[in-house]
C-alpha cells in the first residue's frame, strides 16, 4: 500500500523537479540579459548625471548669495501690516535694513497736534495804524520786479506792500520774474486775483494795475536794488529821497529785501496780504480743489511730500548723494552756471544740516514718525535728478504714490503745464490742504507753506531736522529698527511744526508769522484745570521727557541738597538770636531792663 502511495506521488516529484530546472534555466537567462544590458546603460546614465551636476553647479555660480534676512516676519496673527521689508539702500548706504509695512501704534497724534485748537491768525490792524489813504503821497510810486519761482516771488509781493505803506506811496501791481531759471512768462493776472488784491488792501496801502501819468507827463521808474533784510529805516534813508526826487522808483530782485523784526502793525499788514489779499485766479483754484477732492477720494487722510531733489537745486547746494564721478561731474557742470557761488565741502555741508533728505530718506524718516505703507501720498516736485530709480525706495516704502500727472488727465492740466508757477500754485494748493505737509529741504516754498499752516490752525508741518539726522541714516545698518526710529523721533522734536517750537524773531517771519498768531485766553484755563496724568502725552512728548530726565534728576537733587542747607542755616541763626535775646536786658515800663521779645529780634536782627 504505501509502496503504491510512493509510486503513485513519484510522478509529481519529478515533475517538479522539472519544472524547477526549467525555472532556474529562465531565471538564469534573465539575470545574464539584465547583467548585459545593465553593463551598456551604466555609462549611458553616468553621463546625463554628469550633465545635471554641472548644470547645477553653473546656476549656483551666476546666481546672487542668499539673503537670510529677506524673510517676512509675521507678528500680531500673521497680520500683513505688522510684516518687514528687506530693505536695500542704493544711495550712499548698501547695508540691508529691515524696516516694518505697519508705521505702529501711535494713532490720531501723528495725524493732529495737541493743543492747536487754541491758536488762530489774528491780523487786524490797531486802531492807532493809519489808513493808507490817509498817508499816502498821491505823486509817489513804488514798482518792484519779484525774483525766483512763485513762492520767492510771494515774499517780494508781500514785502512791497509793506514797503509802499513804510514810503507813503502808491504801489504799481508787482511784475513777476520772466528771467529766471524757470522762464514763466506769467503776469501777476495771470495767477494772481489781481481785482481782489487791490480791493483787499484798499484801506492799507493805495495799489493800482500799471504806472499813470502824472500831471499829464508819463514817468520812467528810476531803477536800484536795496540790501536785503532792509528796515524802515533803511528805506526811509535809501528808497525815500529817490522818490521825492524822481516820482517813481523801480526795486529789482525784490526777494527778502524787508527785515524780519518789524514792529507789530506791519507784520499784520505783512500778513493781511500774504493770507488774505494774494488769492489764486479761479482757474488755478478750481483745478487745485479738483486735485485735493481726489486725493481725499483715495484716502480720508493723506501727506503732502514737497520734495527738491532737482538736478540745478542739488548742485547750487554743493551736496552730494552717493551716485560716483558721474553725478559728481554732472553737478559740477551744472555749477558753472552761477559764477559768484563758491566751491563747498559737501562733508562740511551735510554735518551743518544744509544738504537736502534724498526720496530714500524721507522714506525712512516718515516710516519712523509712524506712517505705515497704507498712507496715501502726494508728491509735489519738478524733474527729480535720477528719475525712477531715485524715487524707486520711496515708493517701496509708500505705494500709494500720487501726484498731479496722475490724479488729472494731460487734458485737464494741458492749461498749466507750460507754465511752471501755474503748475507749482495747484501743488500750493494741494498741499496746504493736507492732514500733513513734509519737506525734504526747507526752501522757500516750504517756508510759505508752513507759515501759512500755523496761521490757519497748526496743522502738521514736517521739516526734518537735517543736521541731527544725516549721521543716523549713514549708520542705520548697525542698529535695530526699534532704536532707530527712536532716535529719529527724539531729533524730530521742535521740527513738527507744533505751537511755541521757535521763539520769536528767529527765522524768516514768513515762515514763523509769530506776531499774527493770537492764543485762545480759555486755552491756559485748560491747562491748568488739567493734571498731567489726566492728559495722554505724546510720542514726542514721552521722548522729550526721557532726553531731559536726568538733567531734572540732577536738579532736582541740587534742589534738595540746597534746601537742606538752607534748612540748617535758618536753625543755626535762629538758635544764635534766641541766645542774643535771652542775654540782652530787659526793661520794664518803669525803666528796667526788659523788653519784648518781637521787639529785639526787630531792633537786633
Amino acid at each position: 500500500m504505501k509502496k503504491t502511495q510512493q509510486q503513485q506521488h513519484h510522478p509529481r516529484n519529478s515533475n517538479r523537479t522539472s519544472n524547477n530546472s526549467v525555472l532556474g534555466i529562465l531565471q538564469g537567462l534573465i539575470f545574464c540579459r539584465r547583467r548585459h544590458l545593465g553593463s551598456q546603460l551604466l555609462p549611458f546614465f553616468s553621463a546625463l548625471v554628469g550633465c545635471f551636476l554641472f548644470l547645477c553647479a553653473f546656476v549656483s555660480f551666476l546666481s546672487p548669495p542668499i539673503n537670510h534676512h529677506h524673510v517676512h516676519h509675521f507678528r500680531y496673527n500673521n497680520s500683513l501690516l505688522d510684516d518687514e521689508i528687506d530693505f536695500h539702500s542704493h544711495i550712499r548706504n548698501t547695508s540691508t535694513f529691515l524696516v516694518p509695512r505697519a508705521g505702529g501704534s501711535l494713532g490720531d497724534e501723528i495725524w493732529k497736534l495737541s493743543q492747536s485748537e487754541f491758536y488762530h491768525g489774528c491780523s487786524q490792524k490797531s486802531e492807532t495804524f493809519q489808513d493808507g489813504d490817509v498817508k499816502t503821497n498821491p505823486e509817489r510810486f513804488l514798482m518792484i520786479v519779484t525774483s525766483g519761482g512763485l513762492n520767492q516771488q510771494r515774499t517780494g509781493i508781500t514785502d512791497a506792500v509793506v514797503a509802499a505803506y513804510i514810503l507813503n506811496s502808491t504801489l504799481v501791481v508787482p511784475d513777476l520774474d520772466n528771467r529766471s531759471y524757470w522762464k514763466d512768462q506769467s503776469n501777476f493776472s495771470d495767477i494772481f486775483d489781481v481785482d481782489w488784491f487791490i480791493t483787499y488792501l484798499s484801506k492799507d496801502v493805495n495799489v493800482v494795475k500799471q504806472l499813470p501819468t502824472i500831471d499829464g507827463k508819463s514817468f520812467h521808474p528810476y531803477r536800484t536794488r536795496i540790501p536785503r533784510r532792509c528796515d524802515p529805516e533803511c528805506y526811509e534813508s535809501r528808497v525815500l529821497p529817490l522818490l521825492e526826487k524822481k516820482k517813481v522808483v523801480m526795486l529789482t530782485k525784490f526777494d527778502y529785501r524787508l527785515s524780519n523784526r518789524l514792529d507789530t502793525d506791519l507784520q499784520k499788514l505783512r500778513c493781511r496780504s500774504n493770507y488774505h489779499a494774494l488769492r489764486y485766479t479761479n482757474p488755478i483754484h478750481e483745478m487745485g480743489k479738483k486735485l485735493v477732492e481726489r486725493m481725499r477720494m483715495k484716502s480720508n487722510r493723506y501727506i503732502a511730500l514737497h520734495l527738491r531733489f532737482e538736478s540745478d537745486m542739488l548742485a547750487f547746494s554743493g551736496c552730494y548723494f552717493g551716485g560716483g564721478d558721474k553725478e559728481r561731474q554732472e553737478l559740477e557742470q551744472i555749477r558753472k552756471r552761477w559764477e559768484t557761488l563758491h566751491k563747498q565741502d559737501p562733508d562740511r555741508e551735510r554735518r551743518q544740516g544744509k544738504c537736502p533728505l534724498t526720496p530714500e530718506e524721507v522714506g525712512l524718516m516718515l516710516r519712523a514718525l509712524g506712517y505705515g505703507e497704507d498712507v496715501h501720498i502726494y508728491v509735489a516736485s519738478g524733474e527729480v535728478y535720477g528719475g525712477q530709480e531715485t524715487l524707486w525706495p520711496l515708493k517701496k516704502l509708500f505705494p500709494n504714490f500720487h501726484s498731479k500727472d496722475t490724479i488729472a488727465t494731460k487734458e485737464e492740466l494741458a492749461p498749466f503745464a507750460p507754465y511752471s508757477s501755474r503748475m507749482a500754485a495747484l501743488d500750493f494748493i494741494v498741499c496746504n490742504e493736507s492732514d500733513v505737509f513734509v519737506t525734504n529741504n526747507n526752501g522757500n516754498m516750504a517756508k510759505m507753506l508752513a507759515g501759512r499752516r500755523r496761521y490757519f490752525g497748526y496743522k502738521p508741518t514736517i521739516r526734518p531736522n537735517a543736521k541731527k539726522l544725516y549721521r543716523l541714516f549713514l549708520d542705520r545698518g548697525n542698529m535695530t529698527w526699534e532704536e532707530f526710529a527712536s532716535r529719529v523721533r527724539t531729533h524730530q522734536i521742535g521740527f513738527m511744526g507744533r505751537p511755541n517750537e521757535s521763539k520769536p524773531g528767529k527765522g524768516v517771519f514768513h515762515e514763523n508769522p509769530i506776531a499774527c498768531i493770537c492764543q485762545d485766553s480759555n486755552s491756559q484755563r485748560f491747562n491748568e484745570s488739567k493734571n498731567q496724568s489726566q492728559i495722554k502725552p505724546t510720542n514726542q512728548d514721552v521722548q522729550a521727557k526721557k532726553s531731559d530726565r536726568y538733567e531734572s534728576e540732577v536738579i532736582v537733587k541740587e534742589q534738595s541738597t540746597i534746601e537742606q542747607r538752607n534748612h540748617s542755616l535758618t536753625q543755626h541763626v535762629d538758635n544764635e538770636n534766641r541766645i542774643r535775646v535771652e542775654e540782652l536786658p530787659r526793661r520794664n515800663e518803669n525803666g528796667s531792663d526788659h523788653c519784648d521779645v518781637k521787639l529785639c529780634h526787630q531792633t537786633n536782627p
